[in-house]
């Protein structure tokens, strides 16, 4: 895609001022500057123009916007690590080449599973609820008592880059590390994290007292947490998930802690966000957090370095660092 004109680069959402900034100094840029979320119809008319589209987690750019789009688009810099929000095989259908920005929210986001692993048990949000409604009468021996975490088993579902810092943090905890993955890891890693391996994940289920979800929305983890699969789970464990929220079936989990089948939960990511199931907010047993779970400054202006990266090196006729190869998620 080498040229000297500069290509037309639309952007769906407000990023941070610098990278904006920078993105105006490279390119044609179009930004957002209300940051409001664009419709199907906006999407479809901004890939009719655009050279490069830059859009975000809660952009779906599907088979529909994709067909309206012009033949200079060539190039899909999303600015996030998923891309479950893009429909990967329209774009390489019609030649368009895809990035997102790996690695950059590692440490935040397994920051915030650690914080909803400890929230969740210790009872965090109960207590600070307590004190702002003046429910809190003086200490008590017997009063909000929460569950110690060290020396619990934690399960986790996804052993890539935030599945290992989980388990990093969680070590230092106390917590004993079990994990399932697609693949297992490195004996160096393992070693590292004194981590036991289940090939089986119904069988790490049954036996957890604590389980981090940290794996990829993928059409193979659509639900991976099913209504059957949940029944496995000891009543007294906890669910942190700081994934996606399509790999929990939400209804059934939403029954269970109803029921008191299962302890708690601590949920960062909703399946149909931004609507969150009105029956899980009535809930006290639960931590529910909207989608921040990689909001730092610093990330987000890593994830946005990354995409200036991908596509200046695109725009310079090279291959961008960050594609994104559909049969390798």
């Amino acid at each position: 895609m080498a040229s000297s004109k500069k290509p037309l680069v639309i952007v769906t959402r407000k990023l941070p001022d610098s990278i904006e900034t920078r993105m105006m100094e490279l390119f044609d840029t179009r930004l957002n500057v209300e940051d409001r979320p664009l419709t199907q119809a906006e999407l479809a008319e901004a890939v009719k123009a655009a050279d490069v589209l830059v859009p975000t987690v809660t952009d779906r750019i599907d088979t529909g916007v994709l067909a309206q789009a012009n033949p200079n688009l060539r190039l899909i810099a999303s600015f996030g690590t998923g891309v479950d929000h893009i429909d990967l095989a329209a774009a390489r259908a019609r030649g368009i080449t895809v990035t997102n920005t790996p690695g950059v929210l590692t440490e935040d986001t397994a920051d915030m599973t650690m914080a909803l692993i400890l929230a969740v048990p210790r009872r965090l949000l109960e207590g600070a609820n307590a004190l702002r409604e003046n429910e809190w009468a003086g200490w008590s021996p017997t009063w909000m008592l929460g569950k110690r975490i060290w020396g619990k088993r934690l399960g986790i579902i996804g052993m890539g880059r935030i599945g290992q810092a989980v388990a990093r943090r969680a070590k230092a905890f106390g917590l004993s590390i079990h994990y399932h993955n697609r693949n297992r890891v490195a004996p160096q890693v393992e070693e590292e994290l004194e981590a036991t391996y289940w090939e089986s994940l119904d069988q790490m289920l049954a036996r957890m007292d604590i389980i981090s979800i940290n794996c990829p929305h993928t059409p193979a983890t659509y639900h991976l947490l099913s209504a059957r699969r949940l029944d496995l789970i000891n009543p007294g464990a906890y669910i942190v998930n700081t994934s996606r929220g399509e790999v929990i079936d939400e209804n059934a989990l939403t029954r269970k802690l109803r029921k008191k089948e299962l302890a708690g939960a601590g949920l960062d990511v909703f399946e149909h966000e931004p609507a969150v199931n009105p029956k899980l907010l009535e809930l006290q047993n639960v931590v529910l957090l909207p989608h921040m779970g990689s909001a730092t400054l610093e990330g987000r202006i890593d994830m946005g370095e990354k995409v200036l990266i991908n596509i200046k090196t695109f725009v310079d006729g090279h291959a961008p660092p960050d594609r994104v190869i559909a049969n390798l998620l």
